[in-house]
């Protein structure tokens, strides 16, 4: 059982823990990834660290300026 916890399919509401910024992502798979849409490749860089996750985790992210950090919080399946 998924509940509660980042998984494939997965709609994740972020917080930048740097910024303050809120950010939303869907899980998705690579032919259907649209960072405008706020879908996101399971093998993207962030996916990847935010898989396995729960709400109230924290997520380090490598990314091309150094690594970022996500607070996440909610996790919803739709």
């Amino acid at each position: 059982n998924a509940e509660g916890r980042v998984v494939f399919g997965a709609t994740v509401d972020l917080e930048d823990e740097e910024s303050g910024n809120a950010v939303t992502y869907q899980i998705v798979g690579e032919d259907e990834a649209d960072l405008k849409q706020g879908r996101i490749s399971v093998g993207s860089p962030i996916a990847r660290a935010l898989i396995g996750k729960y709400a109230g985790d924290s997520a380090a992210v490598q990314a091309p300026g150094g690594v970022r950090h996500y607070e996440v919080l909610d996790v919803q399946y739709k």
